[in-house]
């Protein structure tokens, strides 16, 4: 069963790339307390992801702040290294946290999994985005057009918020 406005995140443990190295952080370190834009991804340094889902969040990081929210973590089924990695591509490692779901037991929890062997991706999250504050989904955007970011892009982000 997919997640909805309103349930608990469930707990689990991310892989997290810092500046100090990888470190693990549990749902409450990353949510608790806090309003975060939560966007999910199929993966990193895959087109539509790296191209246009989000460089959409990263072009709009202050906005999104200065309508209230704490920080941006990106949800991906890739490990965390090729993420550490991408967020040093993107140069926003101090900014956004990202969030490693390297055998999809998250994506899986919150019934966002999908089985994209078709593409040779194997198992990944559907793209999606969020408002999860104190570790409720208030809102939630899952994207219906394989390749496109329109309905859980920043722009729908920050008309909701």
């Amino acid at each position: 069963m997919t997640i909805g406005v309103g349930d608990k995140l469930p707990a689990t443990t991310f892989k997290v790339p810092t500046a100090d190295g990888v470190k693990e952080m549990t749902t409450d370190e990353v949510f608790a307390g806090k309003k975060i834009v939560l966007v999910g991804v199929p993966g990193a340094f895959t087109p539509t992801c790296s191209n246009n889902h989000l460089p959409g969040f990263i072009d709009n990081y202050d906005a999104l702040l200065d309508k209230g929210v704490d920080g941006i973590a990106v949800l991906s089924v890739n490990d965390q290294f090729v993420l550490q990695a991408w967020s040093r591509f993107l140069g926003v490692e101090d900014r956004i946290t990202f969030l490693a779901d390297g055998n999809a037991e998250f994506s899986d929890a919150i019934g966002l999994a999908i089985d994209l062997s078709v593409a040779n991706f194997g198992k990944r999250c559907q793209r999606f985005s969020a408002v999860v504050d104190d570790g409720v989904v208030k809102t939630l955007n899952i994207e219906v057009e394989r390749g496109k970011a329109t309905n859980s892009g920043a722009a729908a982000m920050l008309e909701q918020l």
